[in-house]
């Protein structure tokens, strides 16, 4: 078996994490192949001084890997998802962090869930991707123009609103004078999107949802739509230009440029272990208290 690692570091929760997982992997005889950053942060800490092989962000995974193991919070796993792209590699996220919605295994479970990716005794989850193109085009996101949990325009440089002129599939929607819009995939709803008032959705909702961010007009509210619909927006606004993200990587853009946003025609693979539902982690993260049954 071959896994591919990837991660962040936090002094005080990640290193026992690492040690574990190699410690774990090395004694199942299963081949571990690191991402080149992280791998030369390991050396530099010390934490491993046995030589592996590597990928990169130009690398390109294959279906001889069995999944890449994301090592820190639902951030670092939202940069996994940039690194295994199109490959159908699956992701398992380890909870290095505070919150996490993705990577849901956490410290304290390390072993009893990676005996699980041994006997392969998991499932997969597929969610869904919004890719982004602009007219004139982006050159900073061109290569990675798709995004897991949300694609978000908003102000920049000025306390001033923008007005974002939307249109679904070609049809005009509604122009939104507000300090941005987010458009979430159903795995981003619990995100930004939530912060903004946002509903949730299940992982395999087919939907996308528009959510206004502080918007001025008191009828604007979130709206949940079909995930094969187009969306284009139009920004304009009193600076030239206004910021545009794909999850954590942003972006500065022209006022009056066209944005189009539509689901990728692939997606991404979640690996979820016996016991580890997307329920169970809403009832743990969003404390609405202790499963009551007997």
């Amino acid at each position: 078996m071959k896994v591919a690692i990837y991660g962040q570091y936090y002094q005080n929760s990640t290193e026992p994490i690492i040690k574990d997982i190699f410690l774990f992997f090395k004694s199942n005889n299963v081949e571990m192949v690191i991402e080149e950053n992280f791998l030369k942060m390991l050396y530099e800490k010390e934490l491993i001084e046995k030589e592996y092989n590597t990928f990169s962000p130009s690398t390109s995974l294959d279906d001889s890997f069995e999944m890449l193991i994301s090592i820190g919070g639902d951030g670092t796993l939202l940069r996994a998802a940039t690194l295994v792209r199109n490959s159908g590699v699956p992701i398992l996220g380890i909870n290095a962090g505070r919150l996490g919605f993705l990577a849901t295994v956490q410290k304290e479970n390390i072993d009893s869930f990676l005996q699980f990716v041994i006997e392969k005794n998991y499932t997969t989850s597929e969610r869904t991707l919004l890719s982004l193109t602009c007219e004139p085009e982006i050159d900073s996101i061109a290569e990675l123009n798709f995004a897991m949990n949300e694609v978000t325009v908003s102000r920049k440089d000025t306390t001033s609103m923008i007005t974002v002129e939307t249109y679904l599939n070609n049809e005009y929607l509604n122009s939104y004078w507000a300090d941005g819009l987010i458009i979430s995939t159903p795995t981003g709803s619990t995100g930004y999107s939530l912060s903004c008032g946002g509903p949730l959705l299940t992982p395999d909702v087919k939907s996308l949802v528009i959510t206004p961010i502080a918007p001025h007009n008191l009828t604007a509210r979130p709206l949940v739509i079909p995930d094969d619909t187009e969306i284009k927006l139009r920004v304009s606004g009193r600076e030239d230009q206004y910021l545009v993200s794909l999850d954590s990587r942003i972006s500065s853009v022209k006022n009056e440029s066209v944005l189009t946003i539509k689901k990728t025609d692939f997606k991404i693979k979640m690996v979820e272990i016996p016991g580890e539902t997307f329920l169970k982690t809403l009832r743990n993260k969003l404390l609405w208290g202790e499963d009551k049954r007997n």
